[in-house]
């Protein structure tokens, strides 16, 4: 059989740009600072609507609808924040 061999490579160069790398940490962060916000809105939305069932301006339904909104967006929010921190030591655990 006939060895292959490859020869004349080299490493491309890499140029790092620090202005983008600022650009992404801060969409990241807007992302993230977005995402805490609207699961702040559901969870005052629904301690809106408790107060205005106790003073009868407001249906049963309608509350725990809004309960319930507030609860499974708490619960997707703490399970992504879950997976990000193991992705983060995962990450931290690889050697290169």
């Amino acid at each position: 059989m006939n060895d292959l061999k490859i020869g004349n490579y080299r490493q491309a160069p890499i140029q790092l740009n620090e202005n983008l790398k600022q650009e992404s940490t801060s969409e990241f962060g807007k992302v993230i600072k977005g995402a805490i916000d609207r699961v702040d809105g559901m969870d005052k939305a629904a301690d809106k609507s408790i107060m205005d069932l106790l003073k009868g301006k407001a249906d049963i339904h309608e509350t725990m609808i809004a309960l319930q909104k507030a609860d499974i967006s708490m619960r997707l929010f703490l399970a992504i924040r879950s997976k990000a921190i193991e992705a983060y030591k995962e990450i931290t655990h690889m050697q290169f």
